[in-house]
């Protein structure tokens, strides 16, 4: 009975081993789901960019540089990185971060206009660094505006009109590219390879950059530089312009992802990336349309 009844208490030595043993194995637990989950967190990282750029080059060879275009400007790499940005901070500061990828997208706007204006000049190395370049000197200048959500779409709205109004309309309104050769075997991979290490840049360094900073470059053109540069060195600047008014005219729906999941993503957590995707996709269904029924009348 003793020995029954000090095996029995919570203050034997037997169970408090119990115990210790048992916190072991919920740390062990809690541990492995954590490394567990870092490593889906990176292979996000790494693989959900390659696969839509791949993925946009194999529709634009079938569709043309506008399909392509129209792809790579979706939120299909910006919206895994603010998924990201949830799972690793929180729904606050994705919401923060949300907001501030509007700012980011005007930047968007600029790298559009800059490309196609300087790939009419130069190749695409050089075309690359001068719109990345005005890419950065936007984000900084963007980094100290403060407005509103709804000042923020309205700036967005307004970059988008602006920048295809500004578009160098004699590579739009001229005759086709001629269609490129035979791709070489290393090209998809390149591509590949070239946005992974894009999206693993640019996401770890924006975690320690505030919500802010963080927002802003959740939208940095990656899979549009990978996409634009390719069509540029093979098909030249023609084929590149239309690539990029693609691009800008997922300006008029990327904004309803972001404000879907700015507004949500505190009530709802993840269901806000779900509801906000088809919403996006539902917009630029409409804007694709609006723009080749004004294209029609114009011809």
């Amino acid at each position: 009975m003793a020995l029954g009844g000090a095996i029995a208490s919570p203050r034997s030595p037997v169970a408090a081993i119990s115990r210790a043993e048992e916190r072991g194995r919920r740390e062990r637990r809690r541990a492995g789901l954590a490394d567990f989950r870092q490593v889906a967190i990176l292979l996000l990282k790494l693989l959900l960019g390659p696969a839509l750029v791949v993925a946009s080059t194999l529709a634009g060879r079938r569709w043309g540089p506008g399909v392509a275009g129209v792809l790579v400007g979706l939120p299909l790499v910006a919206g895994p990185i603010l998924f990201i940005i949830y799972l690793q901070n929180g729904a606050a500061f994705t919401a923060d971060a949300a907001r501030s990828s509007l700012l980011g997208l005007v930047s968007l706007a600029v790298f559009g206009v800059a490309y196609a204006h300087t790939a009419r000049a130069f190749v695409w190395p050089p075309t690359l660094a001068i719109a990345w370049a005005a890419v950065l000197a936007a984000d900084a200048a963007l980094s100290t505006a403060h407005v509103s959500l709804p000042a923020a779409v309205a700036c967005t709205l307004a970059a988008a009109v602006i920048a295809m109004a500004l578009m160098p309309r004699a590579a739009l309104d001229g005759p086709p590219a001629p269609s490129q050769p035979r791709a070489p075997s290393w090209d998809l991979p390149a591509r590949a390879v070239a946005t992974g290490a894009l999206v693993l840049t640019v996401t770890t360094a924006s975690t320690v950059l505030g919500p802010r900073w963080t927002g802003i470059l959740a939208p940095f053109p990656i899979a549009t530089s990978v996409v634009t540069a390719f069509t540029h060195a093979q098909r030249g600047p023609s084929a590149t312009a239309r690539t990029l008014e693609g691009v800008l005219l997922t300006l008029f729906a990327f904004p309803v992802f972001c404000v879907v999941v700015a507004t949500l993503v505190r009530p709802f957590g993840a269901a806000a990336f779900v509801i906000a995707a088809p919403a996006t996709v539902a917009v630029q269904l409409v804007a694709g349309r609006t723009r080749t029924v004004l294209r029609a009348r114009r011809a």
